[in-house]
Order: structure tokens, then sequence, then C-alpha cells
């Protein structure tokens, strides 16, 4: 039984940190070989949220006056669970003007946060005054409407996944205007995100689908070399679930070998790759990762354990 590990120096320096190459000395046969994973260890740290998913904007409103202005926010890309992106939204209203302190407490036109009862992420848009609250310090730079109004909150294709808020009728969503405190729910159901109003005009959505803001809680490690017929994609040799919180290092070490045959032929290189759910290379933000393989022969006994 032979042993093969690759660490940081390994990784392609192309900045994804995702895909890995072990160069052999010289040209080796591999004939009538199986591999194995027989340890990894890697950081949680593969980005949820970015630009090249596409799934990083949404936008909101304000009424200044009678002039309505919409505001759109992208989010860094990174890491997020639902707490960090409400508070992202928060950020992003300061930097905007909207939003108001009165008696020391910041108020913001919309929240985001998770509701474990429904299992779904639930928008709240708040009715925003025509003047400021009393003990108001510091108004809104954007200014006060006219007429009183909730933010339009809208979540447009690919962050909708995100946060569970599926189109209705082909139409993305998008929260109701409430002007002047007039709107009249309808009673909640799945298509309309059950809406529901409270006395003081706050509005507030449930998703109509479970949200899938960790898509890639279980990922593959892939490799060359290896054909599995009833593997799709054939190259998998592993998958990895992060089972620990963001940031904290992944451990594995499996009880017994899952041994793939591997292509007969002549060698200079093995390559491995990280992919999600979708079959799509992952960014992987921490570089630090050890990985340790055994490759055995065929008549070797005991295949099937260590």
């Amino acid at each position: 039984m032979y042993i093969i590990t690759l660490n940081y120096a390994n990784i392609v320096p192309d900045g994804e940190n995702n895909k890995l190459v072990y160069k052999f000395p010289n040209s080796v046969p591999l004939v009538d070989k199986y591999i194995a994973l027989s340890s990894l260890s890697m950081y949680n740290s593969w980005f949820n949220i970015m630009s090249k998913f596409q799934n990083n904007i949404f936008t909101y409103t304000w009424t200044s006056g009678i002039i309505t202005t919409t505001y759109t926010i992208t989010l860094p890309d990174g890491l997020y669970e639902v707490s960090d992106i409400n508070k992202y939204i928060q950020f992003e209203c300061i930097n905007n003007g909207t939003y108001w302190i009165t008696n020391g407490d910041y108020y913001y036109p919309f929240e985001i946060m998770v509701n474990p009862t429904r299992y779904a992420i639930q928008l709240n848009t708040y009715l925003i005054p025509t003047v400021a609250p009393a003990g108001t310090t510091t108004p809104a730079p954007a200014g006060w409407p006219t007429t009183s109004f909730n933010s339009i909150v809208s979540f447009p294709d690919k962050f909708n996944i995100v946060v569970g808020y599926l189109p209705t009728n082909s139409v993305i969503f998008s929260s109701n205007n409430n002007v002047a405190n007039a709107y009249v729910p309808p009673s909640p159901t799945k298509s309309n995100y059950y809406v529901a109003k409270d006395a003081n005009g706050t509005l507030s959505y449930l998703s109509n689908t479970f949200p899938n803001v960790h898509p890639n809680d279980t990922i593959y490690l892939t490799m060359s070399n290896i054909n599995n017929p009833y593997g799709l994609p054939s190259s998998i040799i592993t998958t990895i679930t992060s089972d620990v919180a963001i940031g904290e290092v992944i451990s594995m070490q499996p009880p017994n070998y899952a041994w793939t045959k591997m292509i007969d032929g002549y060698y200079n290189e093995l390559r491995f790759g990280f992919f999600g759910v979708d079959l799509q290379p992952l960014f992987i933000a921490d570089p630090y990762i050890n990985i340790t393989l055994v490759i055995r022969d065929k008549d070797e006994a005991y295949l099937g354990t260590k």
C-alpha cells in the first residue's frame, strides 16, 4: 500500500483554492491500482454568496417627499448566515440615509430573520412616518415622505432562492408599498407569501419554499484518473459534509476505505477538485487543506477495510 499527501503547496494558484495537483517524480504506471481517501482536514470556508453565483443582489425603496428611489443592495462575496445579511442591510440603510434614530434606538425600513417555527425566512417591512417621531435625534437624511409608506423589497432571481421566496405566476417577489397604511392583505396563503399586517402597519411575509442559504453543506472531492461508471460525475472520490461552524476545521478519517479503481495508464500527476452540489467549482477562502490518500494493488487482501 502506498501513501500520498497533498497540502497548501499542491493548490493551483488561481485564487480559488479549489484545485490541487499531485506530481509524481517521474511518470509512473498505474495498472490494477485502487485509491481511497485516508484523511482530510480543511476549514469550513467556501462562500455561499458570490457575484459569480449572481445571488448577491436585491432592492428596496424609500420615498422622500413624493420622489421614490430604488436602492440596490449588493452583498460582498462571503460566507453568510441570515443574520449577517440583515446586518449588511442595516449597514447599507445607514449609508443610504434610509434610517433614523429615536431615543437612542436605530430604526430601519425592513429586516429579514429566521422564523424557526415555520422553517422559513421572515421579511418585515415597517410603516415609514411623514414626520420624525418624538425623540428622534437623527432624522433620515434621505428625507421623510409626504404620505406614509412601507418600502417595496424585491428579491430577484438567484437571491430569491437563498431566502426561499420563489416567484408566483412567474412574477418575482415584491412586498407591498402600503401607501397611507391603506393596504388590506388577503388571507395568508403560500401564493402571497403568507402576508400579514399588524396595527402599526408592519407587513410580515414568510418564504413560500424552504430557504437555501447554504446550498453546499455537502461538497464533492473529485479526482482525475478514476472512472466510477455509477457516479455523476464519474470522477467523485468522496463527499465532504460541513458539520462544523463557519471557520472551524472539518476533519475526516473514514473508518473504512472506499476503494475506487484507477484508470490503467502511465501518469505524471493526479488532479483534484472541490465542487458544489450543482457540480460547479467552489470558491474556498482558506487554502490550508490537507489530504492523505492510499493506493494499493488489486490483489492485496482486505480491499474493503483498513
